[in-house]
Parts: structure tokens; C-alpha cells; sequence
């Protein structure tokens, strides 16, 4: 016979971290308490009444709060989810009108969703989380969907420590991580079901940007998501708004740094990239005040470049590769030119490329080559429309004239008031992978080298 989820909250205690809790089931229109695990009670103590039960937890939940799970005793998923509650009396309502429908109920403590941390499911060799939520973010859009190993390594890498839900192969594990030790013994998960015996196989959909990636900051998920699948990612150190300050990537051998902004979704050419060390909250009070757009600032070793440039999937799937001798943040702005790069930059940088593609599917990324190791300093997921000539593809009713030494934020400007049927004709040559390329792209306008 099956387990309870009662049963099964009480058996993972023994082991798991879990959020202080006790249960009901109703029993001849009474709540009849099952089991609970309270700091300063005994294991399983029985309270006489469900408010001296309610009142014991609510007096120990470092919120001050709680939530009421209801589910059908012979049925893997929960009904309805009450969050937050305040008060005995409320909590008691909510009992009991839910105990009428004949559901068995537990009580748990209220576990801060907005401290910074995740929430999430793993199942099988899938995991998928988002911030600000309970476990049940993954039946909202935006979750990061990942492969198992790739969203531990992450995880870890962000919160500084590896998450503790480990269980046996087929079983399915709601969660929720947490800056501070959180649940009855103290740690940082939070294990809420376990779910034995659940299909295993569900592919991940790593796509960004998602709920996390946004929570980061794009190009922080991108640079994590390279570092996971083990290609080059110069040493980083990300100062986030939300999140500790935390360290991933490889030693460059160089002394010097880069200071770079890392906004929700991507802004080519928006926000300040300098190298060079500049005080991160002097920067984001000044760039982005009221916090709504940059998630982070990240301190970046350089790279002694001596190749630069960027790559980007094609319609049907050809990579193109562009670039230059030395450093490429004015080739990225459109301010200079691709050069011809020698046959052994390119074939490391597609080296680099086949192995980012085998896992996410068609990318965009943006390198730097030593002489000797190719390294990634920007990473995004999809392909593009671009050839040859045509930036983004279509057809426009009539063609603005853009000058490409005129600048990124005479584009912004010439973008944001073109009206409807218009598209661009870039005069002077720019890179296809460049964030004059970038921005037009993410506008979606049609827009085409001049002449072509």
C-alpha cells in the first residue's frame, strides 16, 4: 500500500531537511493529528487540540507564518496550497474548510521564498527551479528546465553549496534552497514532497532567458551555463543584487580585469563594459538606480587577446565567425571591422562552438583567443536569421538610411521612433555578429547591409 504524504514528511525527516510542519486527517468531522516534527518538541509530540498544535509552530517558524497543503489520501498530488497564513484563527479556518472536503492536511512553516534562494522539482535527470516561489513555479512559465548535473553545478556554484536532494533513481523531489539554514535541522534545503517511483525520462528545455537567468542576470547564466559544460570561462566574480558574491571560471594569467554589467535580458552595447576595476554599486546606483533592469556587476579576468570577435548560428544551421587582432569591445560596437582570421582561430573557435552546440543547440557567443585556449566571455542560446549580407531577414515597405560610425545609441534612438513597415539599410560595413547586428536583431526590424 502506498504512503501518505504524512507518512512519507514523517519518514523524511529522519534524514532530509524539511520545513517544521504537523498533520491532520480527518476523522468523523474531526482533525486527528497524524505526526509533526517542532523544534522544542519531541519527535511526533501530541498536542490535545489542533490550536495548541498551530500555535506551537506558528510560535517557531522564523517567519511567524505558515501554509496548509491539502491532498486525497490515495492521490501523489496536492489540491489546494494556502500560503502565508498569520494567525491560529485563520490557519483553523482554513482547516477546517478543507477537512470538510475530506482532505488530509499538513501545516508547515512559512520558509521566506523572497530570500534570494530557488524553489523547484527534480525528477529523474531533469531539475527546474525560479526564485520568489514555491515549488510549484514549475507549473508557471519561466523555470529554468536543466539536465541534472548541469543545474546542481550551478546551484552550487551561486549558493556556495551543493544542494541536498539526493534520492533514489524514479523519484520525484520538491525543493527549495536557501541563503540561510532554514527547516527543522538547520540546513539549506528544504525537501517539501518526495515522490517515489515517478517517470524518469523528461528532457530539459535550457533556454534562457528565464526566471533565474533574469534573477542573475543574462550574461551571469550564460557564463555559468558555458563553465558547466566545461569550455574556457575566464575567472569571474558576480556582485548581484539578490545573491552573495560568489566566484566560478579559470585563471587567465593576467593581472588585469574587466569590469562588465550583466542586465536581466540582453542590451547590446547599453550598459558599461570598461576594463579596467570600477566600484560596482557606484555603477549600478548610476546606471540603473530603482534596480529594474542590471541584476549584477561582474568583475572579469582579462584575456591577453590575441584574437577577438564573436559567433552566431545562421538560418540553416552554419556558424559564422567574425573578428579581429586584439581586443574586441569596438568591434562589437560596430566601430571597427572584421579582419581575416587565420584557419587555426577558426577552427578552434568552432571547436569551441560544436561543443556548445551538441548541448544547447543553435548559440551565440562571443570569444577571446590567447594564442592558445579559446575563451568564452558571453554566451546566448538560439540562432539568428543572418547571411551574408541581410541582417534580419524581411521585407519592409520603405528603408531608413542608418550610418554604422553614428553609434549604438543613435540606433536605440532611430528604433525606438521608425514607424511600422520601415526597415534599416546599414551604411558602412559591420560585423554580422556585432551589437549593432545584436540590437537590430532583438528589435526584429528587417535591416540589410547597404548594396545588398
Amino acid at each position: 500500500m502506498a504512503l501518505h504524504k504524512d507518512e512519507i514528511l514523517n519518514s523524511l525527516a529522519a534524514t532530509a531537511n524539511v520545513a517544521q510542519f504537523v498533520a491532520f486527517r480527518p476523522v468523523g468531522g474531526r482533525l486527528v493529528q497524524s505526526y509533526c516534527r517542532i523544534a522544542g518538541f519531541e519527535e511526533n509530540h501530541r498536542f490535545q487540540h489542533p490550536k495548541q498544535a498551530v500555535e506551537a509552530l506558528l510560535g517557531r517558524s522564523s517567519d511567524r507564518m505558515v501554509n496548509v497543503r491539502s491532498y486525497e489520501p490515495n492521490s501523489p498530488r496536492s489540491r489546494e496550497f494556502v500560503y502565508g497564513l498569520r494567525t491560529v484563527d485563520e490557519t483553523l479556518a482554513v482547516l477546517d474548510r478543507l477537512a470538510a472536503e475530506d482532505l488530509h492536511l499538513i501545516v508547515n512553516e512559512t520558509i521566506d521564498i523572497h530570500d534570494g534562494g530557488v524553489s523547484g522539482v527534480v525528477q529523474g535527470q531533469l531539475i527546474e527551479f525560479a526564485p520568489d516561489d514555491t515549488p510549484r513555479c514549475v507549473e508557471k512559465p519561466g523555470a529554468a528546465s536543466l539536465p541534472l548535473a548541469i543545474g546542481m553545478n550551478i546551484l552550487g556554484t551561486v549558493y556556495g553549496f551543493s544542494p541536498e536532494i539526493s534520492f533514489a533513481q524514479g523519484s520525484r523531489i520538491e525543493f527549495s534552497i536557501h541563503p540561510k539554514p532554514r527547516g527543522y535541522h538547520q540546513r539549506h534545503t528544504i525537501v517539501w514532497e518526495l515522490e517515489r517511483d515517478a517517470p524518469s525520462f523528461l528532457p530539459a528545455a535550457l533556454t534562457w532567458p528565464n526566471r533565474f537567468s533574469r534573477h542573475l542576470g543574462d550574461k551571469v547564466f550564460g557564463l555559468l551555463v558555458a563553465n558547466a559544460l566545461g569550455v574556457p570561462v575566464p575567472r569571474t566574480t558576480v556582485i548581484g543584487r539578490r545573491t552573495a558574491p560568489f566566484t566560478f571560471g579559470r585563471e587567465t594569467g593576467s593581472s588585469e580585469v574587466w569590469t562588465r554589467t550583466a542586465p536581466n535580458e540582453p542590451q547590446p552595447g547599453l550598459y558599461t563594459t570598461v576594463k579596467g576595476w570600477l566600484d560596482p554599486f557606484a555603477l549600478l546606483s548610476s546606471e540603473d538606480p530603482d534596480g529594474s533592469n542590471i541584476r549584477s556587476v561582474i568583475c572579469q579576468s582579462a584575456v591577453r587577446a590575441e584574437f577577438s570577435g564573436a559567433a552566431v548560428t545562421g538560418p540553416t544551421g552554419e556558424i559564422i565567425i567574425e573578428g579581429r587582432r586584439g581586443e574586441g569591445d569596438q568591434f562589437m560596437l560596430g566601430l571597427q571591422l572584421p579582419e581575416t582570421l587565420p584557419p587555426f582561430v577558426l577552427e578552434n573557435v568552432s571547436a569551441i562552438y560544436a561543443v556548445l552546440a551538441s548541448r544547447l543547440g543553435p548559440v551565440r557567443f562571443e570569444w577571446v583567443h590567447d594564442g592558445d585556449v579559446v575563451w568564452i566571455v558571453q554566451l546566448h542560446c538560439g540562432g539568428t536569421g543572418t547571411t551574408a549580407d541581410v541582417i534580419v531577414p524581411g521585407e519592409a515597405e520603405t528603408w531608413a538610411e542608418f550610418e554604422s560610425s553614428a553609434g549604438l545609441d543613435k540606433l536605440r534612438g532611430m528604433l525606438a521612433s521608425l514607424p511600422r513597415g520601415q526597415g534599416i539599410l546599414v551604411v558602412g560595413r559591420v560585423g554580422l555578429t556585432s551589437h549593432v547586428a545584436d540590437l537590430l536583431r532583438k528589435a526584429n526590424r528587417p535591416s540589410k547591409l547597404k548594396g545588398a
